[in-house]
């Protein structure tokens, strides 16, 4: 295993706070609750500003490409703070999933840099939201000859707000990944849990496609861009669970009942000491994560496993604390807090389930399967 760096840098502590304090401005609980009553439930206002004034949908994207230059871990910070406020923007789909693609891709990609860094346009991976790393690569879709596309594709997630996909796809000489307009593509909004992260579902009818990555790479960049997702997710998730926590005991130190402080009953001391924790060993785990697929680690399919597997149970627990401990109210719509159990809950499936990830895990670190333990001798 190789030597992590868990801590926060000054610089990144230093752009969570110009994160923090741009989606406190900008995107505060009573206005992402009223966009998700409309019907435009992403913030294309809050996107550009994130991408002219901090620079941060496109910060592991290189300078020469009109990016930051930052890193993953610089991106981790700002989904933990996007995690935070659950703010209702294309971060997931398009500075990480597509971005990460679309890197890989190379010179090919060359022409949507200056819209995608500037804001004025977003992309997303056209696969279905719940794709754990190791699954196989998506057949819904063929590419012929000349590069059009037909097939279908469901629940993807922030294609709304995107203007490119990247759709994989079977082409003639094996799998690929391809960009597509939007423009060409039927999309079919359909339910999600999350209100803030819509999905919808897409059909291709011969559109037209241009190849980014071909036969030889596209099943490990696939495989790339879908870890790194899990992994930073991770991190949304972190952000997430330590609103929750927050919120609540700010809540419980205000709230009376029997005359006393609701938070000084013991029992709820527990309850709440037993999430601290819990969420203390969620940020190991997203930073491990975060730190592994930065550097270029060996490790990282294993900690990215591990933080996928630990922090989405952690955001659904601390969700779920957090409605129930703010008794009536947090019962009520008028109450953020059930935005982010939504969010919690669909954030526990994408990318791989919880238990996805442990079996991914246990092949990982060649542990023997359950049902498969060798026999011991009897005494």
């Amino acid at each position: 295993m190789t030597e992590l760096d868990l801590l926060y840098s000054e610089v990144e502590e230093d752009l969570r706070s110009a994160v923090r304090a741009v989606l406190a401005d900008r995107c505060p609980p009573q206005a992402v609750l009223a966009r998700c009553e409309g019907q435009e439930p992403q913030d294309a206002g809050l996107w550009r500003t994130l991408a002219r004034e901090l620079g941060v949908v496109a910060l592991q994207v290189p300078e020469a490409l009109g990016g930051a230059g930052a890193s993953l871990r610089e991106t981790a910070v700002v989904l933990e703070e996007l995690g935070r406020t659950c703010a209702p923007v294309p971060f997931l789909g398009s500075a990480v999933l597509a971005t990460t693609v679309l890197l890989a891709a190379g010179d090919r990609a060359a022409g949507e840099w200056p819209a995608l860094c500037a804001g004025d346009r977003t992309a997303t991976l056209a696969v279905t939201l719940s794709t754990a790393p190791d699954a196989a690569f998506p057949l819904g879709v063929r590419a012929d000859a000349a590069g059009a596309l037909t097939g279908a594709v469901g629940s993807v997630a922030d294609v709304p707000a995107a203007g490119l996909l990247i759709v994989p796809a079977d082409g003639p000489d094996g799998p690929g990944l391809y960009a597509v307009d939007a423009a060409d593509v039927t999309v079919t909004a359909r339910g999600s849990l999350d209100l803030t992260r819509p999905l919808a579902d897409l059909r291709l009818e011969a559109a037209p496609g241009r190849l980014l990555v071909g036969p030889d790479q596209a099943e490990a960049v696939l495989w790339e861009a879908l870890l790194t997702g899990a992994g930073l997710l991770a991190s949304e998730q972190l952000g997430l669970a330590e609103w929750c926590l927050a919120t609540t005991v700010a809540y419980l130190r205000e709230r009376r009942q029997f005359g006393r402080v609701v938070g000084s009953f013991q029992a709820l001391k527990h309850r709440l000491a037993d999430l601290w924790l819990d969420v203390a060993g969620a940020r190991a785990a997203a930073r491990a994560a975060a730190d592994a697929l930065a550097t270029g680690s060996a490790d990282a399919a294993v900690l990215v496993a591990v933080a996928a597997s630990h922090c989405g149970a952690v955001a659904v627990r601390a969700a779920e604390e957090a409605v129930q401990l703010h008794g009536g109210i947090g019962m009520t719509w008028e109450h953020p807090v059930h935005l982010y159990l939504k969010r919690a809950k669909a954030d526990q499936l994408a990318l791989g389930t919880p238990g996805r990830h442990r079996a991914s895990l246990a092949t990982l670190a060649a542990l023997p399967v359950p049902g498969q333990l060798p026999r011991l001798p009897h005494v």
